[in-house]
C-alpha cells in the first residue's frame, strides 16, 4: 500500500469524533542500508521482495539480549496483519485467484498450522469486545475476500509467535506456567485480518492456550488513540502531508505515462485507473507470484509495476525530508505510547498486570509511531511487521528500569530520537525508562510550536 492511500484509509479509520553489552554496533543499523546485502541504488522488486515478507527459514533477532545481570519485566508488541488480499480491483480485470483456505499441502507452511485451525473451531463462543465476536476467528474462503488474511499472513504470525515463545517464555519466563488473563493485555481494530492476526501470533506464543483467559478489546482508530482521537492540528498536518504527494506525483511524467498505458490496456480513463490504486492489487500478484492481468488491448506488466513502487520508495523519501508527516506521526502516536508507559511504569513498580501487551494494527499503525520514536530510516512497515518495548530491571541496581526497542528483529534503541547518544556515556545495550517517558511527556512537543501537553499541541491557534 502507498503512503497515500494509507493516510487516506486513516481518515476513514479514525472514529468521526476526532473523537558490557554484547551488542555489536552493527546489528543495531541493520534498518540501515547495508552495503554488502543491498542494492547500491533503489531496487523496486528487492523492496517488494522485503515488504512481501514471504516465510522462510527462521530469521535472526535481536529480541530478548540483555546482560546476565538484567530481567525482563514486561513485553509490549506493535504488530501489522499478515499478508491480505487487496483492498482494491484494477478494473476490468479479473481479481487474482487466491484460496484463502488453511491447507497442509500449500507453501508457505508451519508446523502448527492444523493445529492452529482446530483450536481456532473451539473458540467462537470467546468473550471478545463487540462487535469482535462476530468476526471469523481464521481465513476460510476458496475465493479470498477483499482484505482478507491469507494462508501466507497467518504463517507470518505463527512464525512471530513461536519466536517470541521461545524467547520471552522458555528463555526469560516473562509468565508463569499458569498465567492468567490479567496478564495479557490484547487490542485489534475491528477487521478479520488484525485479529486473526493476533490469534495467530498469540497462539504461536501460548500454544493451545485456554479460551476463558482470552479477552481481545475492539479499537474503533487504526491509531489505537482511544478517547483522545480529536486532534484537529493533527489532520491539519495530515491534509499538508497529503497535499505534498499530490505535488510530487505531478511532477513524476513517467508514473503518469505508466498510469495511462496501464489505462489504455483495461480500457478505463486515466483517473479512474488512478482511483483504483493499482499498486494494491499489483503487490499480491507480485508477492504470490500471479501473472498480471491481461485484457485484448494488452498486458499490464513488470515495467509498470517498477515505475509505481520504484515512486512509493521516492515517496517516503521526500516525506523523510520535508517533515510534515513528523508532525502528524507525534500527535497521531502520542496516545498510544503514552498508554505504553503508564503500562511500563507500573510494571516498573511491581505490579503483574499486563506485562504482555499486543496491539494487532494497520501499517498506518505502525508508521507514525516509528516517525515519532526518530526511526526515520525505518522501512514502511512490512506484512508482519513487529515492532516491540521491552522493559528491563538492572538486578545489580533494582530501582533502574531500562527499555530496548526492536523493529523487525532489529535493536533500533539507539536509532530514537530520545536516546541516539546514550550509548556513548553508557555501557548498557539500553535506554533508562526515564528518557522514554520524558519523550512521551514532554519533549514530543517541542517540535510543535512549543507546547508542552497533548491537549494543546492538538489545538493550537495559528498553525
Amino acid at each position: 500500500m502507498d503512503v497515500l492511500t494509507a493516510l487516506l484509509l486513516l481518515v476513514h479509520l479514525i472514529p468521526v469524533s476526532t473523537a558490557k553489552n554484547g551488542v555489536s554496533s552493527k546489528s543495531r543499523k541493520r534498518i540501515l542500508p547495508d552495503p554488502v546485502t543491498e542494492p547500491p541504488v533503489t531496487d523496486p522488486i528487492y523492496e517488494a521482495r522485503l515488504y512481501c515478507n514471504i516465510p522462510s527459514v527462521a530469521e535472526r533477532s535481536m529480541e530478548g539480549h540483555a546482560p546476565h545481570h538484567f530481567k525482563l519485566v514486561s513485553v509490549h508488541v506493535f504488530i501489522r496483519h499478515g499478508d491480505r488480499y487487496p483492498l482494491y480491483v484494477i478494473p476490468k480485470t479479473k481479481r487474482p485467484e487466491i484460496d484463502c483456505t488453511l491447507v497442509a499441502n500449500r507453501k508457505p507452511y508451519h508446523p502448527k498450522l492444523e493445529a492452529f485451525v482446530s483450536h481456532m473451531s473451539k473458540g467462537p463462543g470467546a468473550s471478545f469486545e463487540s462487535p469482535l465476536h462476530s468476526l471469523p476467528l481464521y481465513p476460510n474462503h476458496p475465493l479470498c475476500e477483499m482484505g482478507e488474511l491469507t494462508q501466507t499472513g497467518v504463517v507470518q504470525h505463527l512464525q512471530n509467535g513461536q519466536l517470541l515463545r521461545d524467547i520471552y517464555l522458555k528463555k526469560h519466563r516473562l509468565l508463569p506456567n499458569d498465567w492468567s488473563a490479567e496478564q495479557l493485555y490484547l487490542e485489534t481494530t475491528g477487521k478479520s485480518r488484525t485479529l486473526q492476526s493476533g490469534l495467530a501470533l498469540l497462539y504461536g506464543f501460548l500454544p493451545d492456550f485456554d479460551w476463558k483467559k482470552i479477552y481481545f478489546r475492539h479499537q474503533p482508530s487504526a491509531l489505537f488513540c482511544s478517547g483522545n482521537c480529536y486532534c484537529p492540528v493533527r489532520n491539519q498536518y495530515l491534509e499538508k502531508e497529503q497535499r505534498r504527494q499530490y505535488l510530487l506525483r505531478l511532477k513524476n511524467s513517467q508514473l503518469e505515462r505508466t498510469y495511462g498505458e496501464m489505462a489504455k490496456i483495461v480500457d478505463v480513463p486515466t483517473k479512474q485507473l488512478r482511483a483504483a490504486n493499482p499498486i494494491d492489487s499489483m503487490l499480491c500478484h507480485f508477492c504470490h507470484n500471479v501473472s498480471f492481468p491481461c485484457t485484448r488491448n494488452g498486458c499490464i506488466d513488470m515495467e509498470h509495476f517498477k515505475v509505481i513502487k520504484t515512486h512509493q520508495i521516492e515517496d517516503e523519501r521526500e516525506r523523510r525530508e520535508k517533515k510534515l508527516y513528523l508532525g502528524y506521526a507525534l500527535l497521531g502516536a502520542h496516545p498510544i505510547l503514552n498508554q505504553t508507559i503508564s503500562r511500563m511504569q507500573r510494571a516498573a513498580a511491581g505490579r503483574k498486570e499486563e506485562i504482555f501487551t499486543l496491539y494487532s494494527a494497520h501499517d498506518v499503525t505502525l508508521s507514525p509511531v516509528l516517525s515519532a520514536l526518530g526511526l526515520m530510516e525505518a522501512r514502511f512497515p512490512r506484512f508482519a511487521a513487529r515492532l516491540i518495548f521491552e522493559l528491563w530491571q538492572d538486578m545489580e541496581k533494582p530501582s533502574e528500569h531500562s527499555v530496548r526497542i526492536l523493529y523487525n528483529g532489529v535493536d533500533v534503541t539507539f536509532h530514537t530520537s530520545f536516546c541516539q547518544d546514550h550509548h556513548k556515556r553508557s555501557l548498557k545495550p539500553m535506554c533508562p525508562l526515564e528518557n522514554l517517558v520524558h519523550f512521551v511527556k514532554r519533549d514530543m512537543f517541542v517540535s510543535l510550536g512549543g507546547s508542552t501537553n497533548y491537549y494543546d499541541a492538538c489545538h493550537r491557534e495559528g498553525f
